[in-house]
């Protein structure tokens, strides 16, 4: 049935798109809430913080995965970033869901850095199931999209719905629950992409580099470090 529709297809590729459409889920539900939240609920000017602030996220959100990007082509493959950045958005939306002011600044940063991780790679991993040449990759793509937008439809009817209607936190930590499904549906469906996620040289990340420490395991440990100094940023907005 599925083949008569939309033909045969890697079989990886259910698993990348139920994984975006949950990711898109979690990112699109609660930048449905965010400017509302801040002036709605923490009582912020919307022209002088809301704004500026939505602002930066949103510069800082699509400048990030030029450094993802660059690092999981470089050491760690895309499945490991795609764990990374997820791990990270999950974090930053349950953080979010804190009633606090430092935790929301950390939130947004989380999400910011995760965000490097995941989007450009899960989006990479779908163009290296499909051979060169393969007049079925275009397709798959489309496919792949759809799940993008399938998430964006249903996040603000869901998470902005209970967001304002309900508890606004509420809001945030279903954002952060689609995101862990997509995680470990994710994490599940590895095998079913046949290697196309993977380094070029899985040993090196293990090899150990400084104090003990790989290079899968620096990268985590700095990533999250990273977020105080992102935070800041928000708190200091620098556009």
């Amino acid at each position: 049935m599925l083949n008569a529709l939309f033909g045969k297809h890697p079989r990886g590729l259910p698993t990348l798109f139920f994984s975006e459409m949950w990711e898109r889920f979690s990112f699109y539900g609660m930048r449905a809430l965010l400017t509302l939240y801040m002036v709605n609920h923490l009582g912020w000017d919307k022209a002088e913080t809301a704004v500026p602030i939505y602002a930066a996220y949103g510069a800082l959100v699509y400048a990030f995965p030029v450094l993802g990007g660059y690092l999981a082509n470089r050491f760690l493959g895309y499945r490991h970033a795609i764990l990374l950045g997820g791990t990270l958005m999950s974090c930053g939306h349950f953080v979010l869901a804190i009633e606090n002011d430092l935790a929301f600044y950390a939130a947004l940063a989380l999400l910011c850095v995760g965000n490097g991780f995941f989007k450009p790679n899960i989006s990479s991993t779908v163009g290296r199931l499909y051979k060169e040449g393969d007049v079925m990759r275009d397709r798959g793509f489309n496919i792949f999209y759809m799940g993008i937008n399938l998430g964006a439809l249903t996040a603000p009817l869901v998470c902005g719905q209970l967001g304002q209607s309900v508890d606004w936190h509420l809001g945030f930590g279903i954002a952060g629950v689609g995101m862990v499904i997509g995680l470990v549906q994710f994490h599940i469906g590895r095998d079913r992409l046949d290697g196309q996620a993977e380094p070029e040289n899985p040993e090196a990340l293990f090899v150990p580099r400084i104090a003990g420490l790989n290079t899968l395991a620096l990268t985590w440990i700095l990533s999250f470090a990273a977020v105080p100094l992102i935070a800041w940023m928000f708190v200091e907005p620098w556009i």
